[in-house]
């Protein structure tokens, strides 16, 4: 070893047990709410569904929907957000711009003009990129996807327009919408009810002239690991330069390859089946592994030279038919306070616990490695981390043997345990290890 670097002591391993190392993976800000939707990471993140009323029409009103994402990290991705609700009363949807509903309905009532939408508890899609221009309104048309607050602002709302009939044509006869629903593409969020707000205003484009909306109603809808799929989808593996040993992703971490219960539940690397594999499904089909996940994370501790650690992050997929655009990684560890240097990847600080900063969230430059290809030689991100030996902790000074500690990771304790929480397309993973294999899913 090179005389720069130093050995990691026993004294090291022994403070190990104290430690817990927390990450976050995901493959692409209301408050507190009755719905008892809550992301410990992300407390004060939500998606936020405003109506705004822009103009009376004969028999209804016309008005635009914004879905903005106020989460940090926690984005939509294809196949897409899905909106619903229930009409107030008989209302039916005339027209829409920028979306339009998965069905009709019963319409028969109606002579002459038929609406786009006879449903009592319409279900609402974003047009696909592509779509006529005449068609379109602002922030449309990107099928349903929309991106987290902190990776990419300028895309994290999506709106459509709507004229709706059978309606209320004032402020005191217009109903409100119940039951909204919100699915992204799959469970998790729960929708309260429409709160009347302020209405908006709205910038005229050569900015000198202010309108405002004739009624604005909110819906906020918060996401919920419990109500979320409960089956891991991704797994973390653990190294050290100083050890020859690896923690694997615990066996059967995402299910186990049964070729008699499931044929084809999974695919050897290399099989000639690949060559005509087609990556219509969003149902993942992974590569044969003692995990079976469709993605794995795996923390490395690289380097330990005088001054810092040196940590390699890679993010392996291994769904064969799923490239993941506008991933993220966040990662909870208590020297994040002080990351000298972050390579090849865009880097914030989260702080969910106020004064706390140990959280940082790590997502790829755009046109370089923000899009995890499918399973290959391709199908994996990799950046590394600087982390400094000496440095300041909860305001104070910190010996270097207690910093170096937090990065000590090693199977030979038995005492040693890792937690790993997150989500994949919105699904909830919570998986402990014990440095045995031992692996809990809640």
């Amino acid at each position: 070893m090179d005389s720069t670097t130093s050995t990691p002591t026993a004294a090291f391993y022994a403070k190990l047990c104290n430690f817990a190392v927390l990450f976050l993976f995901l493959l692409s800000c209301s408050t507190f709410t009755y719905t008892e939707a809550y992301d410990p990471l992300d407390p004060n993140g939500n998606i936020t569904i405003k109506w705004d009323v822009i103009s009376w029409t004969a028999d209804g009103y016309t008005a635009v929907v914004t879905i903005y994402n106020f989460q940090q990290y926690r984005h939509i991705q294809a196949p897409g957000w899905t909106l619903g609700w229930t009409w107030a009363k008989k209302e039916v949807i005339w027209s829409m711009t920028g979306s339009q509903t998965t069905e009709q309905g019963d319409c028969s009532r109606f002579k002459g003009n038929i609406p786009h939408c006879c449903k009592k508890d319409p279900t609402v899609v974003d047009l696909l990129p592509g779509t006529p221009y005449n068609q379109q309104y602002t922030n449309c048309c990107k099928g349903g996807v929309i991106s987290s607050w902190v990776q990419d602002p300028a895309n994290a709302a999506s709106s459509f327009l709507l004229v709706v009939g059978s309606a209320g044509t004032s402020n005191r006869t217009v109903r409100m919408p119940k039951n909204y629903t919100l699915r992204v593409p799959g469970p998790g969020y729960t929708c309260g009810p429409g709160k009347i707000v302020r209405p908006s205003k709205f910038l005229t484009a050569d900015k000198r002239r202010v309108t405002q909306a004739l009624m604005t109603w909110n819906v906020t809808c918060t996401y919920s690991q419990f109500l979320s799929q409960k089956t891991p989808t991704c797994c973390v593996s653990l190294s050290s330069f100083y050890n020859n040993t690896i923690i694997n992703c615990p066996t059967c971490t995402c299910g186990c390859p049964n070729s008699i219960t499931q044929p084809g539940s999974c695919v050897q690397s290399g099989s000639s089946y690949l060559d005509a594999l087609g990556k219509s499904s969003y149902t993942p089909l992974v590569r044969c592994t003692s995990h079976m996940c469709p993605i794995r994370v795996h923390w490395h501790v690289k380097l330990n030279y005088k001054e810092y650690w040196r940590v390699k992050i890679t993010i392996t997929n291994f769904n064969y038919r799923m490239n993941y655009s506008q991933w993220n990684l966040v990662v909870q560890h208590p020297n994040f306070e002080n990351v000298t240097e972050i390579f090849s990847f865009n880097y914030k600080s989260l702080t969910p616990y106020g004064n706390i900063n140990d959280t940082g969230m790590l997502w790829g430059i755009k046109f370089y490695n923000d899009l995890l290809m499918t399973a290959g030689p391709s199908g994996n991100v990799q950046s590394e981390l600087l982390f400094p030996t000496k440095g300041a902790w909860m305001n104070g000074s910190v010996a270097a043997e207690v910093l170096d500690s937090y990065m000590h990771l090693t199977a030979e304790s038995s005492s040693f345990r890792f937690k790993f929480m997150g989500t994949l397309q919105n699904v909830p993973i919570i998986l402990e290890h014990d440095g045995q294999g031992v692996m809990v899913s809640l």
